[in-house]
């Protein structure tokens, strides 16, 4: 890449995170009654529809400050890294104190009241709905401890670390509200275990080091479960398998999450720079290509939310019982703001690393969609609409949850930012 377009990206990139995303969260998520951070705002960001704080986003945030104060990118004054840190103290702290189901129960409260007392969610009767949610608070505490030089931060995440590796292992855990049956296995797990090692081996490098040649292992071992039995012939990934490892039939084995893929792409490549794997380095940029190509609507343009592997995306015919079969025929032609956030920063990483012009193009596809697409139509506002139609229309909908999350976008514009600076 030439200089000038490099620094004409860099710039770009820094003004959207710092003007447009930063511009919007601040002064606005900070919680200064009760500690943590409010995010349940409707879709455009016009209005606050709830104080709830959800672990998964509580987490994310911190995860988000904390790095925003410690990155090495020329971005911000050392007055606005301290504001950051500040910011990330508050979430560290309404975490510690309210997030774990009991004193020495090492398993997450999916969602709280504003002032951190548990909540149930609808009609489940389980408080630790989501071992997701933990996940976040992993790299959350990781961040954070590398950022203050907390120890103690470090050593939260890693008993809770430990934790979630012993009920993945033993299968008790909960994925709500998409659970999937005992006889299958989701993507999503060796993937968020992959980048959740990654991330507390960047902290405990600095405070446990024999405790990091056990991550090397994990990151390793779940890097190549999802290459190995996740990924297909054609590069593909499945989003379930069976529990066997097997390819299941239906909608259920045969769906593909685009996003899902070519955000794991640059998980499995960080695995393999720390592990020194340059076959999954070439295994995760083809997985990057290939998922790219399979979700890229042609008729609309965009990434499609989710794809038949079979080919057709209109092709969804399922009777299966599973709520995630029910949210892929549900959801499939949604154009969502992660997705595309994830897919700017992987086609601009393996295009810098391999040079193939490939990923230049994805690149150059996905930045004209995106930012004819996902900026707010009042630019007083300044952050993305999160959920479009099929056709690119904003749209009020959930995903996952009831908020609106600044995760995606920032940490991949940070991390662009990181790329080319």
């Amino acid at each position: 890449m030439e200089p000038a377009c490099r620094k004409k990206l860099y710039n770009f990139y820094s003004r959207e995170l710092k003007e447009n995303i930063l511009g919007f969260w601040l002064p606005r998520c900070e919680d200064r009654q009760f500690g943590g951070y409010l995010n349940c705002f409707d879709n455009r960001g016009e209005n606050l529809v709830s104080h709830d704080k959800y672990t998964w986003s509580q987490g994310r945030f911190l995860w988000m400050f904390s790095r925003l104060a410690s990155t090495q990118a020329p971005l911000f004054s050392e007055e606005e890294r301290k504001e950051f840190l500040r910011l990330a103290e508050s979430g560290y702290s309404f975490l510690r104190s309210h997030c774990l189901m009991g004193e020495d129960d090492w398993r997450c409260i999916f969602l709280m009241e504003r002032d951190g007392t548990p909540k149930k969610v609808g009609s489940y009767d389980t408080l630790d709905m989501s071992i997701y949610a933990d996940c976040f608070v992993i790299i959350g505490m990781a961040a954070y401890s590398v950022a203050s030089g907390d120890g103690e931060a470090y050593a939260f995440g890693k008993n809770l670390y430990l934790s979630v590796v012993e009920r993945v292992e033993s299968g008790k855990f909960n994925t709500l509200p998409y659970p999937l049956g005992s006889a299958y296995r989701a993507h999503g797990i060796p993937m968020i275990l992959t980048n959740v090692a990654r991330e507390l081996h960047c902290a405990a490098m600095r405070f446990d080091r024999t405790f990091a040649s056990r991550l090397l292992s994990d990151m390793e071992k779940t890097a190549c479960d999802v290459i190995d039995n996740f990924r297909d012939g054609s590069s593909l990934i499945h989003e379930v398998i069976g529990s066997d490892n097997s390819r299941v039939p239906g909608l259920l084995g045969n769906h593909i999450n685009p996003g899902h893929s070519i955000e794991d792409s640059w998980f499995l490549d960080d695995a393999a720079v720390i592990l020194g794997r340059n076959d999954i380095s070439d295994a995760a940029a083809l997985i990057m290509k290939t998922a790219f190509s399979a979700g890229w609507d042609a008729q609309y343009g965009g990434i499609l939310h989710f794809v038949n592997i079979d080919g057709d995306p209109l092709v969804f015919e399922s009777d299966s019982p599973e709520p995630t079969v029910t949210l892929v025929k549900g959801g499939w032609g949604d154009k969502l703001w992660w997705v595309h956030s994830e897919t700017l920063y992987a086609s601009l990483r393996f295009y810098l690393k391999t040079g193939d012009p490939e990923f230049l193009d994805i690149h150059d596809r996905t930045f004209d969609y995106v930012f004819s697409h996902f900026p707010n139509p009042d630019r007083n506002v300044g952050e993305w609409i999160q959920i479009l139609t099929r056709e690119g229309l904003p749209q009020e909908k959930v995903v996952a949850l009831p908020v609106k999350d600044p995760f995606h976008i920032t940490r991949n514009l940070l991390l662009i930012c990181e790329l080319l600076g």
